[in-house]
């Protein structure tokens, strides 16, 4: 289904609370797949995917900013006449969840899992990396290095059969590359506003390759009355590695 742009669908119990979930810099909404039983078992969850990416609209205007993918969800929100909802965002989508406190009056409970307050030099030349990739040997390469980035060695070893499974998915529906340098952009920019006013989690994976764990101890400094919650182990895309302890983990912090 499809709104303001952007394509959506629902999961979960049909009388329970609204939950959205955020995708990361993929900004696909199977990206949560790991999660769907356990947290639908207790919400009904909103996913959908980020304009530029997936089944949404595949344009993105100069100049695209958190605020303005935040901007999006309420969009969506508001077509769907949904008026209060709680949010958890992978990395750039928790950020987008941050947004959105701002501008949301029915935001609910928000997880930031592996998030940022500012640009820290090392995802920014992980990003760099991913770019170059991308520029000189072509999307096909970009997608088979992504697994570094994401996923503890020892997990990628064993799981080498699905990813080459995504992996081939995600390259039949690559974005033009000029969508991604935006998306990426944007990631890049982002700075924390001092005015956001919500009860929210951190979740941060004390081995992610991509945003170094102290990046979430700096957020939590900024937001200041947060909860932050580590995992010792998941990588960057924790809840696919580790779905059970993150479902549990965010189930708890909902509920409570």
């Amino acid at each position: 289904m499809e709104a303001a742009g952007l394509w959506y669908e629902w999961h979960g119990v049909q009388d329970g609370e609204v939950l959205i979930l955020s995708p990361g810099m993929g900004g696909s909404a199977g990206y949560w797949e790991p999660n769907l039983a356990a947290l639908g078992a207790r919400y009904r969850l909103l996913l959908y995917d980020h304009r530029g990416t997936g089944r949404s609209e595949r344009s993105l205007p100069d100049g695209v900013t958190v605020a303005t993918m935040a901007a999006d969800v309420l969009a969506l929100l508001e077509e769907l006449g949904i008026g209060q909802a709680h949010f958890v965002g992978h990395a750039l989508g928790g950020l987008i969840g941050l947004e959105l406190a701002r501008i949301f009056p029915g935001i609910g409970r928000i997880v930031v899992v592996n998030g940022w307050a500012t640009l820290d030099p090392h995802f920014e030349r992980c990003f760099e990396t991913r770019l170059e990739l991308l520029h000189k040997s072509g999307p096909a390469a970009y997608v088979r290095a992504q697994p570094f980035f994401l996923y503890p060695a020892n997990w990628l070893s064993k799981n080498v059969a699905r990813l080459d499974a995504e992996g081939a998915h995600q390259l039949a529906h690559f974005p033009p590359a000029k969508i991604l340098e935006k998306r990426i952009a944007a990631a890049r920019a982002f700075e924390l506003p001092s005015d956001i006013a919500a009860d929210i989690l951190l979740l941060v994976s004390e081995d992610d390759m991509l945003v170094p764990s102290h990046c979430s101890a700096l957020l939590a400094q900024r937001l200041g009355d947060v909860t932050r919650v580590a995992m010792p182990w998941g990588g960057h895309a924790c809840n696919v590695t580790d779905p059970d302890r993150f479902n549990t983990i965010v189930l708890d912090f909902l509920g409570s």
